[in-house]
């Protein structure tokens, strides 16, 4: 444990969306100014199932596409959710340690539902615990649209107490789900911005909820470390 420990930028592993790529949400997310993107180390994930079908990304932005899992027509039944949970937990295990997890869309709904499921000791059990969450067009698994994995069932039977950032799209198809996941969280904090389905643009009072969010983060792992070394020496002494 070295002195600057305590002041190291939060390290987020990014979650992109439904037949996506790790590729697609990096260059969406650097259109955030460069005084936010310099306050966080954020580490990107390709999801291991290649797509399936067409993406809404096609056309604008280059192939391969992933997804995180599958399910049904009207989400009641899921596939490889499990795995993909599995695939995140041993990227983390070897290129961790993580503080945090953004996500979008597919990736946001995903990463909402992994601390209630990390609590239960269900998920993530080789992790240090998840400690906060940026949810970008995210939705609630076992909420009105989407059905919840068995693994999830459970997930949100009571607020999670992780700081959580929302970024909810007035012209997003999936603002009501998005609305849906905030009595979910203890104490969320929300952006509402006036474009679609899409990693929004901040303007000046986003970008200041964004920092402030950003601030509270990173004093809230600088505590935490600094208490764990304390006990650390204490313990030797």
């Amino acid at each position: 444990m070295t002195e600057s420990r305590v002041h190291e930028k939060p390290r987020i592993l990014c979650l992109h969306g439904f037949r996506m790529s790790a590729k697609i949400l990096e260059t969406q997310i650097h259109k955030w100014p460069e005084s936010v993107l310099e306050k966080l180390d954020l580490v990107y994930l390709d999801a291991p199932y290649p797509s399936v079908g067409k993406s809404s990304a096609e056309g604008i932005f280059d192939p391969p596409y992933f997804e995180w899992f599958q399910a049904n027509q009207d989400f009641t039944e899921y596939e490889n959710f499990e795995e993909c949970i599995a695939f995140i937990e041993d990227f983390m295990v070897k290129n961790g340690p993580f503080d945090g997890l953004l996500g979008f869309s597919q990736g946001a709904a995903l990463a909402a539902a992994l601390p209630g499921m990390q609590a239960e000791g269900l998920v993530l059990t080789k992790v240090p615990k998840v400690k906060f969450l940026i949810l970008i067009s995210g939705a609630k698994l076992g909420g009105s649209k989407f059905g919840a994995p068995p693994l999830a069932a459970n997930t949100f039977s009571s607020p999670v107490n992780c700081p959580s950032l929302h970024l909810i799209g007035e012209n997003d198809f999936q603002k009501p789900e998005s609305i849906d996941l905030l009595d979910s969280f203890v104490d969320p904090i929300v952006v509402h911005h006036p474009e679609k389905h899409t990693i929004p643009s901040l303007d000046d009072q986003s970008l200041e909820v964004v920092n402030n969010f950003i601030e509270k983060i990173r004093n809230h792992a600088a505590t935490c470390i600094a208490t764990s070394y304390g006990e650390n020496i204490n313990s030797h002494l």
